[in-house]
């Protein structure tokens, strides 16, 4: 350094001399540059080729790293410009990858500068798209995605493109807003369905039947696939917890559409991620997650804490001489820290010139020294520099190798601390699930002790009582038997009640819950049709804005052909004109030259323009046609959209129709009455709307420009015939078997003839021919059954159904008499043939049959006396036969009523005979009983309907009405208390179920409910009550 010194100072002038002559330090930059763009463009030409071989590492690391360079991908871009992307779908495909790849790892701006492109990819995509097979199909789907992905970031700004975040990050992204927390996990739904299609392209267009994954055009289609892969787990990892996030703050209900979309999305990125996992190709690049057997429940909070994020894993790769030449010196050099040995070299030259060879003005030469001890420690210097920079490289090298090492593990640590997380947890369920089982069986076994300890106890009892019970055996009945009555009284009331008002309420519940479903389909349909009129509107506007825009341009082709015209008069003028220079060109030979000059000019302008006045007319031509294609386009839409709507109200009114039909089969619908003549009512007015349906779809036929008549018939239509079905079935329970049977056949068949017709209309074909004469046959039908089933009180003289009341009352008065006739006349012979027990029994059978004939015949009185006292009240002036004939329908009440009892009395009577004489069932009786004490509850339903609440005879009759609860608990507790003494004697009655033919519609499943139990007893002796009650709210 000293003789570096010393030589300057002896040559003081020559320095500055060279350091002018330096002025190289000024263009360094832009040398540095320029070797930077043509690095990068060798390394984007070797990833970007027409091999159909994988991209390689080393060169996709080159272009990720230039983009951290520049910080952004401006050079990028000009290298891919010059590529002929539209001409080779291989050079397209991996374009792709490359720029996935820039996107995920590339500098932050590399999203922004590439949205400037968004229209150029669109236009690749959609050009691409017209191929519907090889690398065409597939690239037009992967630039779908990077256009997807680009636009998600835009949105997204705080999403990088390797989407990986914390949770912190991922709440601070929403920002606390749920709008926001939702509109993003739309999103992701949209980004996860373009990542889930390119999967599902690629597999599809592989065969999967051979080892694709080994040759080289199988690698070149899998490998963008591990960027996929990458994104999807984050994506599937943040819409879980997005999802779980929402759940805890709006309703299930709201968020029933984004569990739908991840349930199906679930299931493909599962079948998906399975696939790759078994591909011999990603085994050695990527260790692929496995997701969970069954999807997350988001409507349970506490499933999130079960939810394991997928991790992928990228394994360290092994040293080989691919991978030991992947990473060029270039790339690992710190790009905000210059080169040491140029910038050591250029402060040199600087200082004292470059060599001789490429520098006149030599240092050493003025000098007069060749190389001494100051060149041999420049050397000394540069030699140590390049082994520190040597050094360094493999410094560099040792530590990112090691970083990737250190980060693998940590991914794995990850990995398999989520995995004993999730094993603890299933540890904890299980010890949990254990201890409640544990737990189960000690008390199922205390329990098991104390019951053999109590069943040690009964025996020891039973035999110490069993001493005893000779002697308390008749005090004993006598207790039990006046307590049991007691009791059957009580519960026997209060279930009469319980029962009655339980049925009344489900009938209004059943009536109020059909108002609401007719209207909510009324304004759903409604609603359906403004829409659709509001549609119909918007495309009408649109051709009449077609049509103007179509007559614009003819007014512009009109304009052209003048313009044409008017240049052919000017061709034709210049012509002229050149004749009349010929004409002097002796004269003017100076002039001629430049005359010359101006016609070639004026020539070549007109040719020009004529040129361009055919351009502009073929153009014009062809937005013509382009517009008459795009008028027929939307008449063809127009059309389309009439027959979807007309299809909508068609399947809504199937629906209507079938749930109608599905409700004849519900128990509930049991409960639903009503009437004959409501129903003739209904078929009439559905009879209407069929005539107005068949005229609707006649003028439909005739033009089809306009359908909302026929939507509107078809509606009503729908709603009519849904309630002659209702009202149908619901008559059928209030007729007797046979015609309720026949009533049901004929509704059902009106319903499958409604719903034929239909299906019909629905077809374009078919809809002219649609036949609606079977559908108003089946309504025929339908209402002549209804006229039979009116009342035939209506169709009675006045006196015939004032005489037909007295001798229904009188019929009963003497079936009730004879009823205990017959049952004194069977206790006589059973005093005379039956002896012990069996005697005792039959005694108090037939003594508690004939307490409740006599309690008949004093209700039967009774309502004798409120009904006289009723109509001398009401008829005024007129007759009683007159009083009857005008309120025809309480007379039918009292006349079904009067039948009802002796029908009941008689029925007793039989029951108590096949008892006595060892042929019948207890049960019978028992419901023979509660069968004739709902009939005469019946008869004080329909005689108190009229009558004054403060009448004697009103008072007498409810008296009554409670003597033959009495006298029924009194059969009942008597036949009970002697079938266990006949069963405690041994002498069993015969079992055999007498098969009796059935006089009405109740006494069938009276018999049922005695031979299926004591359950089906409790329902039988339900009805009574039930009917009573509807029957005083009908009449």
């Amino acid at each position: 350094m000293d003789r570096v010194k010393s030589s300057m100072q002896q040559v003081p002038n020559p320095i500055p001399k060279v350091l002018s002559r330096r002025t190289g330090g000024a263009n360094s930059l832009e040398v540095e540059k320029e070797n930077f763009e043509r690095s990068q463009a060798v390394s984007i030409n070797k990833a970007i080729n027409t091999q159909e071989v994988a991209v390689k590492e080393k060169h996709a690391r080159t272009c990720i790293l230039g983009t951290h360079h520049e910080k952004g991908a401006h050079t990028f871009w000009l290298a891919v410009n010059r590529l002929p992307l539209s001409s080779n779908a291989v050079l397209c495909w991996k374009f792709c990858h490359v720029f996935h790849k820039l996107l995920r790892d590339g500098h932050p701006n590399v999203i922004k500068d590439s949205m400037r492109h968004k229209a150029d990819l669109n236009d690749m995509s959609r050009m691409w798209g017209h191929l519907s097979e090889g690398y065409g199909k597939l690239c037009s789907i992967y630039l779908k995605l990077l256009i997807t992905k680009m636009e998600f970031h835009i949105k997204n700004p705080r999403f990088p493109g390797n989407l990986q975040m914390s949770n912190r990050q991922l709440d601070e992204a929403g920002e606390n807003d749920v709008n926001n927390f939702f509109q993003l996990t739309v999103e992701m739904f949209d980004y996860l369905d373009c990542e889930l299609n390119l999967f599902l392209g690629v597999f599809s267009s592989l065969d999967m039947s051979r080892s694709v994954s080994v040759t080289a055009a199988g690698q070149c289609r899998l490998a963008p696939l591990i960027q996929v892969i990458l994104d999807s787990s984050h994506l599937y990892d943040y819409t879980v917890k997005l999802l779980f996030k929402l759940h805890s703050c709006l309703p299930a209900d709201t968020l029933q559409g984004h569990r739908d979309r991840f349930q199906e999305q679930f299931k493909k990125l599962k079948s998906l991620f399975y696939r790759s996992s078994n591909l011999q190709y990603f085994k050695r690049l990527i260790q692929i997650p496995q997701l969970p057997e069954n999807p997350p429940n988001f409507l349970r909070a506490s499933a999130l804490s079960e939810h394991i994020s997928p991790v992928v894993v990228i394994p360290v790769e092994s040293s080989s001489p691919e991978s030991e030449h992947v990473v060029e010196t270039e790339d690992l050099v710190d790009t905000d820290i210059p080169p040491l040995p140029s910038t050591v070299d250029t402060k040199f030259d600087d200082l004292f010139g470059t060599s001789a060879a490429t520098d006149p003005f030599n240092f050493n030469s003025q000098n007069g020294m060749r190389k001494d001890e100051k060149d041999r420690l420049i050397e000394q210097l540069t030699a140590e520099l390049q082994a520190v920079k040597e050094e360094l490289e493999s410094f560099r090298l040792e530590s990112g190798r090691l970083c990737q090492a250190l980060r693998g593990r940590v991914n794995e640590l990850e990995a398999e601390l989520a995995e004993q997380t999730h094993l603890k947890q299933q540890a904890l369920g299980e010890s949990e699930f254990l201890r409640v089982e544990l737990d189960d069986l000690r008390r199922v076994k205390e329990d098991t002790e104390k019951e053999q300890r109590s069943l040690s106890e009964i025996e020891r009892k039973a035999q110490a009582n069993e001493q005893r019970y000779t002697k308390l055996k008749e005090k004993y009945t006598e207790l039990v038997q006046s307590h049991a009555d007691l009791l059957r009284k009580n519960a026997e009331v209060t279930r009469q009640m319980t029962v009655a008002r339980a049925a009344q309420d489900e009938v209004e519940n059943v009536k109020k819950e059909m108002q609401d479903r007719l209207k909510a389909a009324q304004d759903a349909t409604s609603q359906q049709e403004k829409t659709q009129l509001e549609q119909l509107q918007a495309l009408q506007a649109e051709l009449m804005s077609s049509r103007s825009e179509l007559e614009t341009l003819k007014s512009t082709v009109t304009s052209s052909q003048q313009t044409n015209e008017q240049l052919g008069t000017r061709l034709s003028a210049l012509e002229a004109e050149k004749a009349g220079l010929m004409e002097t060109v002796s004269q003017k030979e100076a002039e001629l030259a430049s005359l010359g000059v101006e016609l070639e000019r004026v020539q070549s302008s007109l040719s020009n323009e004529r040129e361009s006045g055919v351009k502009a007319t073929e153009a014009l031509q062809n937005q013509l046609n382009e517009k008459e294609s795009r008028e027929q386009s939307l008449e063809s839409e127009l059309v389309s959209l009439r027959w979807a709507a007309l299809r909508a109200a068609l399947e809504e009114a199937g629906r209507i129709v079938q749930d109608c039909l599905n409700q004849l089969e519900d128990p509930a619908h049991i409960s639903c009455t009503s009437s004959a003549d409501y129903l003739v009512s209904r078929c009439q007015v559905a009879l209407d709307c069929v005539e107005r349906l068949q005229s609707a779809r006649d003028g439909f036929v005739s033009d089809n420009t306009d359908v909302s008549g026929l939507v509107r018939a078809v509606t009503q239509f729908a709603h009519l015939v849904g309630d002659v079905i209702m009202q149908g079935s619901a008559t059928s329970h209030m007729v007797p078997v046979e015609q309720a049977d026949a009533l049901a056949d004929y509704v059902k068949a009106c319903g499958a003839e409604a719903l034929a017709l239909l299906c019909q209309l629905k077809e374009q074909e078919s809809v002219g021919t649609a036949d609606c004469s079977r559908l108003r046959a089946a309504l025929d039908t339908v209402m002549a059954l209804g006229e039979k089933l009116r009342p035939r009180g209506l169709e009675l003289q006045q006196g015939e159904l004032g005489d037909l009341v007295e001798q229904e009352m009188s019929a009963t008065s003497a079936a009730v008499e004879s009823a205990a006739a017959r049952i004194e006349e069977m206790l006589n012979k059973s005093r005379a043939v039956d002896t012990g027990i069996k005697m005792e029994v039959n005694e108090r059978i037939l003594a508690s049959c004939t307490d409740l004939m006599q309690a008949i015949k004093v209700l039967v009185l009774s309502s004798k006396d409120l009904q006289r006292d009723i109509v001398e009240s009401g008829r005024g002036a007129a007759s009683m036969k007159e009083f009857y004939a005008k309120n025809s329908r309480w007379t039918e009440g009292l006349i079904s009523a009067s039948k009802a009892v002796g029908w009941g009395a008689t029925m007793l009577v039989d029951a108590a005979d096949q008892v006595v004489q060892g042929t019948g069932k207890f049960e019978e009786l028992m419901v023979c009983s509660h069968e004739i004490a709902a009939s005469t509850a019946q008869l004080v339903a329909a005689s108190k309907v009229k009558a004054d609440k403060d009448s004697p005879n009103l008072s007498r009759l409810r008296q009554a009405s409670k003597g033959v609860t009495q006298a029924t608990a009194g059969v009942v507790a008597s036949t009970k208390s002697g079938k266990s003494q006949i069963e405690d004697t041994g002498e069993v009655y015969s079992t055999a179920f007498s098969a009796h033919p059935p006089d009405s519609t109740f006494s069938g499943t009276f018999s049922l409910a005695a031979h299926l139990g004591n359950s089906g007893l409790n329902y039988a002796c339900n009805i009574s009550p039930i009917i009573s009650c509807h029957f005083s709210i009908i009449h």
